[in-house]
């Protein structure tokens, strides 16, 4: 039987026509102007010597011309000053764990059996959570994991937490030529450890930043804190003119909540988590416009905690035998995905080309009022952005960009929290 060839033509004009019908829809407004423009001109250059002889006649006062003058200049600085600032991420930098802190996966699961001799199920079960995790042979973890029992201890703790944020902070530094009395805003965020002093002491200890900065630290918000870092930088330098802001995202593993236990749902965060870091350098000075690397165009949030479900899919508490860990429940992927389509929903407006948005409603009415069989359409976007989709579970993200794989991983743009109190949705335009 022969093959059939598809025609490449017919697919080659639809999409011709369909690139048309966005350039036409996206810039209704300057074909409309032009033509009105067209018709001014044509009306003025009919009107001949009659023209100039009319705009003669017109009798200005100084004191109209004045206040005409004034209440131009008070509009325009209205519209400056309420116009919000442009927020761009300038550069950032990831920590990469020396080679010695690498975990293949037959080192894991050689711990892991005598860790928990005696308890094949236990140990059958995160063999099959770290194939399925996708997860590569060359993730790293701290130092205390190494040992056979793991010693996850405070002080343990503080030094990966040193090793981890001092190196990504010192890579930034080195990266942008930014000098620790520039920075005027600072937020570190880390779920499970939350020592006294905080880390964001820590950071200000270390390089010591001025007396007057704006230091917070947030603990407790899971995978997507890294982005409500990003929500709360927006929100100060929107208020802080010429302001630099230094956010630090990261988690711990050598937390005393580390599991030692049995406990299905409580042993995926020991196979799933990995050691890591991000410091990102955020600007609202204009002169940062030219080196920036994106600029922040929108972030959307969505609260789902008065959901129980929600609230309790990801839920710190102690097992049977009283070990304290971190229980993923078997809803969280059926919650995150409903908090992602929230967050699709409410951002698609506001990335979306006018064209794919007419097009959506009219299949929208046309699957309403005649046909319910029709096919939906899905909307797409030209438009350059940096977006990615992530777990509570794993973090790990699934992300579309054209900037560098470190970025992504370190700010991504869609994340949902742990447990998915809130869902974020960051846009960030190439610049």
């Amino acid at each position: 039987m022969a093959e059939i060839v598809p025609k490449f033509s017919s697919s080659v004009k639809l999409k011709y026509v369909k690139l048309g019908y966005q350039y036409l829809v996206n810039h209704i407004l300057s074909f409309l102007l032009i033509p009105f423009m067209l018709g001014v001109l044509l009306q003025v250059l009919r009107l001949g010597p009659m023209g100039s002889s009319l705009w003669n006649s017109l009798n200005f006062d100084l004191v109209q011309v004045l206040c005409s003058s004034f209440l131009v200049i008070i509009i325009a600085t209205v519209y400056f000053m309420s116009k919000p600032r442009s927020i761009y991420l300038v550069d950032f930098s990831c920590y990469k764990p020396p080679v010695t802190y690498r975990v293949p996966f037959s080192k894991f699961m050689e711990h892991s059996r005598l860790i928990h001799i005696g308890n094949t199920k236990s140990v059958d079960f995160q063999m099959r959570i770290l194939e399925r995790s996708g997860l590569g042979e060359e993730t790293c973890v701290p130092p205390a994991m190494h040992y056979i029992p793991p010693m996850p201890t405070t002080g343990a703790a503080r030094d990966e937490a040193e090793t981890t944020i001092f190196s990504a902070i010192d890579s930034l530094m080195e990266k942008t030529g930014i000098k620790p009395p520039d920075i005027d805003i600072l937020i570190v965020n880390c779920s499970l450890f939350s020592p006294t002093p905080s880390l964001s002491a820590m950071v200000v200890n270390k390089y010591k930043l001025r007396s007057n900065i704006k230091s917070f630290n947030l603990s407790g918000m899971g995978c997507s804190a890294g982005l409500i870092s990003i929500d709360l930088a927006r929100d100060l330098l929107q208020v802080h003119q010429n302001s630099y802001a230094l956010v630090i995202s990261t988690e711990i593993l050598t937390s005393p909540n580390y599991y030692k236990g049995s406990e299905r749902a409580m042993l995926l965060p020991n196979c799933l988590f990995r050691m890591g870091g991000a410091a990102i350098l955020l600007s609202n000075k204009w002169r940062d416009s030219a080196r920036a690397k994106y600029k922040l165009v929108h972030v959307v949030r969505t609260h789902k905690a008065a959901d129980d479900k929600a609230y309790r899919c990801v839920y710190e508490q102690e097992d049977k035998e009283g070990k304290v860990g971190i229980n993923l429940s078997k809803d969280l992927m059926v919650i995150a995905g409903e908090a992602l389509k929230s967050n699709i929903t409410s951002i698609g407006p506001l990335v979306l080309p006018a064209s794919e948005q007419l097009l959506f409603l009219f299949t929208l009415i046309g699957r309403k009022m005649f046909n319910s069989k029709w096919k939906p359409y899905i909307p797409t976007s030209n438009k350059p952005s940096s977006t990615s989709a992530s777990t509570p579970a794993a973090g790990l993200s699934s992300t579309s960009s054209r900037r560098p794989p470190a970025f992504r991983r370190a700010c991504g743009g869609v994340q949902n929290d742990t447990p998915p109190l809130r869902q974020h949705v960051v846009v960030f335009a190439l610049v």
